[in-house]
């Protein structure tokens, strides 16, 4: 799998039952501040209303959907970057991560406090958005001090960073993150330079009855920063989870939720991490693979198995809408609709591939 998004905010914000209902992992859920000390991890599937159309045609003895990696790390708090409320600790935790999603509290209890007394989105996000660009800064900082001694030696590889890193410093001492510094740039950072705010993000509104307004406001912060809010009622979407599947769907339609927020939330992060399914049929096991976009057959091959990479022939693709108009894999060879691809084939949400290698 390999793809992991963190889910960040403030102390109370209801991350924790925000990842207990994506995961049922059971995270601890306490009305204090850092009831989340160590992360917890749970794996989520990733909803793919494909899968299915695909097991009615096919029969498969076993069906695999793709997944994704959650982490839930302890509140972040004013100061954080600094050591505050064990913040250093927690930040270390979603450095390895692929992508973060930031929960903010949108909603009133008053049996849950709020570390600032009072409900706030744009504030409270902002809080926690500074907090990681402080930490990236700190980060910075050191790198920029160990590739300055190297430019001086006259290492130009080293120079070239030191200028990147220098105009990178600049931007986030004004509070900016450095994912907008670097769009549109030629290069990448450093891949040994894991900053935070360089990862995409998006929002996860935890709402309750009568949030509205303070939805809007957040959205109009994410509409500003160009990332996506999920609107999610974290509390009823965990105590859904509870119940049995066939008993979910009656609950959700009788509160007059249309969908899951969790299936917004998890194609949010499928989405902000420009990640695209495959899928392999392979002695009647159906199974969905996740790429990044762009990743070419080989690669997509080896993320089955090292050696399908090393001693890859070609990939025999067909889309899931050939297939599914042609009903069979034989009926789709018949039609001619299943081509052959080589080493430079970029592969496609959707697609269908048999891969031919050598051992």
């Amino acid at each position: 799998m390999g793809f992991r998004c963190g889910i960040v905010g403030l102390p109370n914000a209801g991350k924790s039952t925000v990842f207990n209902a994506l995961t049922a992992a059971g995270a601890e859920v306490a009305s204090y501040p850092f009831s989340t000390v160590e992360p917890h991890v749970g794996v989520v599937p990733v909803p793919d209303e494909r899968l299915r159309v695909l097991a009615d045609l096919i029969k498969p003895k076993r069906v695999t959907p793709t997944t994704l990696q959650f982490v839930d790390i302890a509140g972040l708090v004013k100061g954080a970057s600094r050591g505050e409320g064990l913040g250093n600790q927690f930040l270390a935790h979603i450095r390895d991560v692929d992508a973060v999603a930031h929960v903010v509290r949108c909603f009133e209890d008053q049996e849950v406090p709020h570390p600032y007394g009072s409900i706030d989105p744009r504030r409270d996000a902002e809080v926690v958005n500074l907090e990681l660009v402080l930490a990236d800064l700190e980060v910075l900082e050191r790198r920029l001090q160990k590739v300055d001694k190297l430019a001086r030696t006259g290492d130009k590889a080293a120079r070239r960073e030191v200028e990147l890193l220098r105009d990178l410093k600049g931007w986030l001492e004004e509070g900016r993150r450095a994912r907008d510094f670097l769009r549109g740039r030629e290069g990448e950072l450093p891949r040994d330079l894991p900053l935070i705010t360089a990862k995409p993000f998006f929002y996860v509104a935890n709402l309750s009855e009568g949030s509205e307004g303070h939805l809007q406001e957040l959205r109009k912060l994410a509409e500003e920063e160009g990332v996506p809010v999920v609107p999610l009622a974290g509390k009823v979407e965990a105590e859904l989870q509870e119940l049995e599947p066939s008993e979910r769907e009656e609950f959700r339609r009788e509160l007059g939720l249309e969908d899951s927020g969790l299936r917004r939330l998890v194609e949010a992060g499928y989405g902000v991490l420009e990640l695209i399914t495959f899928f392999t049929t392979v002695n009647l096991d159906l199974r969905a693979w996740t790429v990044k976009r762009g990743t070419k057959a080989p690669q997509a091959a080896g993320k089955i198995h090292s050696d399908m990479e090393r001693g890859f022939i070609r990939a025999e693709v067909i889309s899931f809408e050939d297939f599914v108009r042609a009903g069979s894999e034989q009926a789709a060879r018949e039609k001619g609709l299943i081509r052959s691809e080589g080493r430079d084939y970029e592969v496609r949400d959707g697609d269908i591939i048999h891969f031919r290698f050598n051992v």
